[in-house]
C-alpha cells in the first residue's frame, strides 16, 4: 500500500510541474492519455479486483448516493457481502464509515485499493457511485462493471463538460462500459425524458422503472434513430422476442408520502420504508430492480426495504426533541432543491424557514438566481448564508442567490429574508426564529464533513452536529 502511495504522489507532483511548463493546449491535448494511463496502472499494482467482484455503477444526476446505499443495503440484507463507495460514505459489509475526500469518486488508486480491499473481504458485490466528473477523469476505466444504474439527468457541473449533451454523454459511457459485458445489465428510469439515450446502448438484460405507470403492454422508446423495442415482462427474466430487446418493467402505484416515509405498490407487492419524498420512491424503484437483476425475489427485497434508514445528509431529520422539525439536505441544484421543498410540504408546517447558500469557484453559476427564486417561492422565511465559496468572494454568491429570492418583490431583505455570512451563524438564527409548529430546512451541505474555501482550504464541518448542539442550546 505504501509503494501505491508512493507512486501516486510522484505521478501527481509529475502532473502538477507538466500543467506549469507545458503550454495549456498542449498539455490539455495530452491530459487525457495521462489519466487512461493512471487508470490503468492502478488497477495492475492492484491486480485488477474488479473481476473479482459484481460491479454495479448508478449514474445519474440526483439520488446516486442514496440508490447507491439501497442497492447496498438489499444486497447485504439478502446474504451477500457488498462493499459501497458513495459521496457521502463507504461500506464494507456491516461496517460503514464517513466519506472525507469530497469526491464522488475516489482517484484511481485509492478506488482500486479499496476494489482490492473488497476482495480480501470477501466481498461479492461493490457498489460505486459513478460520476460525470470522474468519467471524465478515466477514473471508471479498468473497473469491471456488469450493471449500469441511471436514476434520472439534469443540468449539472455544465462548466465542466460544456455542455448538458457533453455531461449526458459522459454518463452514457458507463453503459457503453457495461455493454461489452456478455451479461450486462442496465437499468433505466423510464420516466426520465433523457432515458431514450441511454436506452440506444446495446446492454441485453434491460429493467425499467416507472412511477407516472403511463407504459403499456407493448411500446417504442427512443428517437427512429435509436429504436429499442420493450416488451413489459412482469416476472421471470428479460427475453428478446424477434431480436428486439425486452425488459422487465416494475411499475410503482399507489404510492402514499408522509412525515413517516413513503408506501407504494410495485408489481402488485406493497411496500413500505422511512425515506421521504417521491424522490426516494425512485430512488428505492432503481435498487428493486437492480436487486430483481440478480435473482432476488421481490419478497425478499420489500423485506430489506422496510429496515433501511435514511442516508446521512439526506432528508435527515434532526430530533433533539423539540416541538418543530429541522431537516437537513444535500440539494444543491434547482431539480433537487424544488423536489426537497415540495416534500417538506407533507408535514404542514406552520411556516418554513430555509437556509441556502450555492457553490462557488464558477461552478454553475447561471443556478444561483434559480436556487434563490425557489427559496423565495416556496419558504416563509429565507437565510442566504455561506456554503462551498471556493476561491470565489463569498458576499458575490451570496449576492447572485439573493437575487432569486427577492425576484418579482415575493420577498423582502431585512423582513422575511436575511444575508449572514457565517453558517454557523446562519444555522444559529434560523432556529431562533422557529416556533411551535414550523420547520426549518437547512439545503446545500447534507452529510459533507468539509467546507471548501480560498487557496484550496478545508475547514471541517459537520451540519448535523452543528444543528444538535444549537438545539440543546434553545432547552
Amino acid at each position: 500500500m505504501e509503494l501505491l502511495q508512493s507512486i501516486q504522489m510522484s505521478l501527481e507532483k509529475l502532473l502538477n510541474f507538466g500543467r506549469q511548463i507545458i503550454p495549456k493546449p498542449i498539455f490539455n491535448f495530452f491530459q487525457p492519455a495521462y489519466h487512461f494511463f493512471l487508470a490503468g496502472l492502478a488497477a495492475f499494482l492492484s491486480g485488477f479486483p474488479s473481476k473479482k467482484l459484481k460491479v454495479i455503477g448508478v449514474t445519474g444526476t440526483k439520488g446516486k448516493t442514496t440508490t447507491s446505499n439501497l442497492i447496498a443495503d438489499i444486497l447485504n440484507y439478502c446474504g451477500f457481502k457488498t462493499g459501497l463507495m458513495s459521496t457521502v460514505n463507504f461500506k464494507l459489509g456491516d461496517k460503514e464509515w464517513t466519506n472525507q475526500s469530497k469526491q464522488t469518486m475516489l482517484g484511481r488508486f485509492q478506488s482500486q485499493r479499496f476494489l482490492r480491499q473488497m476482495v480480501k473481504e470477501g466481498c461479492q458485490y461493490a457498489i460505486i457511485e459513478t460520476s460525470s466528473e470522474g468519467i471524465l477523469q478515466h477514473r471508471h476505466r479498468f473497473i469491471d462493471y456488469e450493471i449500469a444504474v441511471f436514476t434520472n439527468l439534469s443540468p449539472e457541473h455544465l462548466e465542466r463538460h460544456r455542455g448538458f449533451e457533453n455531461y449526458r454523454d459522459a454518463k452514457i459511457k458507463l453503459f457503453e462500459k457495461v455493454a461489452k459485458k456478455k451479461d450486462g445489465v442496465g437499468v433505466y428510469n423510464l420516466d426520465d425524458e433523457n432515458t431514450e439515450y441511454f436506452l440506444g446502448v446495446p446492454i441485453k438484460k434491460k429493467y425499467g422503472y416507472t412511477v407516472k405507470s403511463q407504459i403499456n403492454n407493448s411500446f417504442v422508446i427512443a428517437s427512429e434513430a435509436k429504436q429499442s423495442r420493450i416488451k413489459q415482462i412482469t416476472t421471470g427474466l428479460p427475453r428478446s422476442p424477434n431480436g428486439s430487446f425486452a425488459m422487465t418493467i416494475l411499475k410503482v402505484t399507489n404510492y402514499k408520502l408522509t412525515p413517516q416515509g413513503a408506501k407504494f405498490t410495485a408489481n402488485g407487492v406493497d411496500f413500505k420504508m422511512k425515506l421521504l419524498g417521491q424522490f426516494n420512491v425512485y430512488n428505492a424503484a432503481a435498487a428493486i430492480c437492480s436487486a430483481l437483476s440478480q435473482g432476488i425475489s421481490i419478497e425478499k427485497i420489500k423485506e430489506a426495504l422496510i429496515r433501511v434508514k435514511p442516508v446521512p445528509g439526506r432528508m435527515e431529520i434532526i430530533d433533539e426533541g423539540q416541538d418543530f422539525t429541522v431537516i437537513v439536505d444535500y440539494a444543491h441544484e434547482p431539480a433537487g432543491l424544488k423536489q426537497v421543498y415540495q416534500t417538506i410540504k407533507l408535514f404542514h408546517p406552520q411556516k418554513i424557514i430555509a437556509l441556502l447558500g450555492a457553490q462557488g469557484g464558477g461552478r454553475d453559476k447561471g443556478k444561483r438566481l434559480v436556487l434563490g427564486e425557489l427559496a423565495g417561492q416556496y419558504a416563509d422565511f429565507v437565510i442566504v448564508t455561506n456554503e462551498d465559496p471556493y476561491d470565489e468572494p463569498p458576499l458575490e454568491i451570496i449576492q447572485d442567490v439573493l437575487a432569486g429570492v427577492l425576484k418579482n418583490n415575493r420577498k423582502k431583505l431585512n423582513e422575511n429574508v436575511l444575508a449572514i455570512l457565517d453558517r454557523r451563524q446562519a444555522i444559529k438564527k434560523s432556529l431562533s426564529l422557529v416556533q411551535k409548529g414550523d420547520l426549518v430546512i437547512l439545503t446545500g451541505k447534507g452529510g459533507e464533513v468539509w467546507m471548501c474555501v480560498e487557496n484550496n482550504r478545508k475547514i471541517p464541518w459537520d451540519e448535523k452536529k452543528i444543528v444538535e448542539e444549537e438545539l440543546r442550546k434553545k432547552r
